[in-house]
């Protein structure tokens, strides 16, 4: 029979991590992350085209207990924009919005900062706002109108997904659960005529 000796470096280190996976994994299989765009508009300004869009099911209870612990959480929303041709759709734009919420456990205050309003932080005391601000496009500009021809046929195609590396360090390799955070959604299409 043989006998394995940790160091108590090793057991102190196991146990933080056993910890970790207790409490935000409670030991509850990988719950299924069906989220979805709802409430997807295309509309124009004088000057621009806009996108408005919410995602659905976009948090879990592991990703709000990690937030109010201090862990910020990176959603990534792509857009593309195409004419469309009879042989092969031209590509127009290709586009990445970042919103990226935190927490501020001293003030006990959430900040969201949105590539789309040039960095200018929203914060809120209440979660609830949190993902709402999160979760939307409000009429970001996708494209200036000039450089849509008329009557021509177009698709917009829009996705959003959690960041890869949205935890700090190395924590995506080290937590075992982290799968309980991911979520991506399918490709969502528009098709318009301008």
């Amino acid at each position: 029979m043989r006998t394995l000796f940790c160091s108590r470096k090793f057991r102190g280190f196991f146990s933080f991590l056993l910890g970790l996976a207790i409490f935000w994994g409670g030991g509850q299989p990988a719950l299924a992350q069906n989220a979805t765009i709802e409430e997807l508009i295309v509309t124009n300004s004088s000057t621009d085209l806009l996108l408005f869009l919410t995602v659905n099911n976009a948090f879990t209870k592991q990703m709000e207990e990690g937030i109010k612990n201090g862990i910020p959480v990176t959603f990534n929303f792509y857009v593309k924009l195409e004419r469309k041709r009879t042989w092969m759709n031209q590509e127009l734009v290709s586009l990445r919005f970042d919103h990226t919420l935190s927490y501020d456990t001293l003030k006990e205050e959430y900040s969201i900062v949105r590539s789309e309003m040039a960095g200018q932080p929203f914060r809120t005391k209440s979660l609830a706002e949190a993902k709402k601000a999160m979760a939307q496009l409000n009429g970001p500009p996708i494209s200036p109108l000039k450089a849509l021809l008329p009557e021509a046929g177009y698709l917009l195609r829009v996705k959003a997904k959690l960041a890869e590396k949205t935890l700090p360090l190395y924590f995506h390799y080290v937590i075992p659960f982290w799968s309980l955070w991911d979520f991506e959604t399918e490709w969502y299409t528009v098709e318009f005529r301008y």
